[in-house]
């Protein structure tokens, strides 16, 4: 690869070692296990990745074919804005992430899963590193009036709970979670990052291809784990079952949809040549490709069943379980699936609507409750996110809040307002 690195000011470089030290205590160990579990990679640089090969021109939109933009000055002033909002957005997304892995991080069974757990957090810390490279590295003053500083110490003062997406304020009941968040949300960000390497600003197109690559080995800490499980559990020899996937799945998979926004909208980004497709068409073929990865899950089960039979047959049942046959004893129920997307959703054009897991509607909103319920992790149900959600829903069937309030609202967890000991984040701009 022909990547340049670029090291951050020692002050904001600093700043995120400090915030690794007080949300990645485990971000030494990488270094101890790379040999062991990377042992053809490079090792890992905590740097910003630029790549060289580009498009200098802009690629969609109304401005297509104009030069791209080198910086901010040089975008229409909404397209600044816009793109200001996303750089900020992707930073919360990368430092949360790694806030969620952390938690439940020791308790992966296996040494390579924990492994690989630890390389995912430490690619989203150098993630976060590249967007708050974006954001000191030019002159944001055409798009707001904050300082760079104060950007960067909003970031590294969210914690569970306070950041922009949805996705990002769930904890971890275990490492199921791990896993699943990777397969469906990590894959969420290869769109998000897939869509903007064409941006019409060349930084942030030029920060794309290097992430893009890393997001692949998020996507296999997902993928890979997920198989051995569903094999051990097709043999009965598994501590996770195909039920546990199941309400893992209908946990994430609505967060992972609303990450693309409102399926109505994402016009505005194409007109400003920052992402070239809009959010139902992105969020239509993630579904496609969830479905795919799940019929890849199901079919691996499906042979692990019937371990003595060939290939061809193996594919035969699974085409059948598929059509809603019971195969010798194997039901169709056994297999995963992916919930009606307008299932406990809370943003979007599906917000607070009844819909449960296939598809059917539902009058009676404590009905619909307990279907919710019944469907999600038992240790996610005592969270304050879903009493939140269910007062939430209740409020809108009843009319006792407006639609518009409850997609805005969001619980307030205890854990904001920044998770170092010495305060607000890092009060770190200064020298000394």
């Amino acid at each position: 690869m022909n990547d340049q690195t670029r090291t951050l000011p020692r002050p904001y470089h600093d700043a995120i070692e400090h915030w690794q030290r007080h949300n990645f205590p485990d971000y030494p160990k990488l270094a101890e296990e790379w040999d062991r579990f990377f042992p053809r990679d490079e090792p890992f640089c905590l740097c910003a990745k630029i790549a060289s090969d580009t498009s200098a021109d802009i690629e969609v939109g109304d401005r297509k074919g104009s030069p791209k933009a080198v910086v901010p000055s040089e975008l229409p002033a909404e397209a600044a804005q816009h793109l200001l909002m996303q750089i900020r957005a992707q930073a919360s997304t990368e430092f949360g992430s790694i806030q969620q892995h952390q938690a439940t991080l020791a308790r992966a069974q296996e040494p390579q899963d924990h492994a690989w757990a630890l390389r995912v957090m430490a690619e989203e810390l150098r993630h976060g590193y590249q967007m708050v490279h974006l954001l000191t590295s030019a002159d944001w003053s055409p798009a707001t009036d904050t300082k760079p500083a104060d950007m960067v110490e909003e970031i590294l003062s969210m914690q569970t709970g306070s950041h922009v997406l949805a996705a990002f304020n769930l904890e971890y009941d275990s490492f199921l979670d791990n896993v699943v968040f990777a397969a469906f949300i990590d894959r969420v960000g290869k769109y998000q990052l897939t869509m903007q390497k064409i941006s019409a600003y060349k930084p942030y197109a030029s920060s794309m291809p290097p992430m893009l690559r890393e997001e692949a080995f998020h996507l296999a800490a997902g993928v890979i784990p997920l198989r051995r499980w569903v094999e051990a559990a097709a043999r009965g020899d598994g501590y996770i079952t195909m039920p546990d996937i199941q309400r893992a799945i209908h946990k994430w998979f609505g967060r992972g949809l609303e990450m693309f926004g409102d399926e109505r909208g994402g016009q505005t980004n194409v007109k400003f040549g920052l992402k070239d497709m809009a959010n139902r068409e992105a969020q239509d073929m993630y579904i496609d490709e969830v479905q795919r990865m799940l019929d890849d899950l199901n079919e691996r089960y499906v042979r692990a069943r019937f371990p003595n039979v060939s290939r061809d047959e193996a594919e035969k049942r699974f085409a059948r379980l598929r059509a809603g046959d019971t195969v010798e004893g194997v039901r169709p129920e056994e297999l995963l699936r992916l919930p009606d997307p307008r299932f406990f959703r809370r943003r979007g054009e599906p917000a607070y609507q009844m819909v449960g897991t296939h598809g059917e509607s539902f009058d009676d909103v404590e009905k619909y409750v307990a279907h919710v319920l019944a469907n999600l992790p038992e240790a996610y149900r005592a969270s304050i996110d879903v009493k939140h959600w269910a007062d939430t829903q209740r409020k809108v069937v009843r009319g006792e809040m407006p639609l518009k309030e409850a997609i805005n609202s969001m619980p307030r967890l205890a854990r904001v307002g920044g998770g170092c000991p010495c305060a607000k984040s890092v009060r770190w701009v200064q020298d000394a």
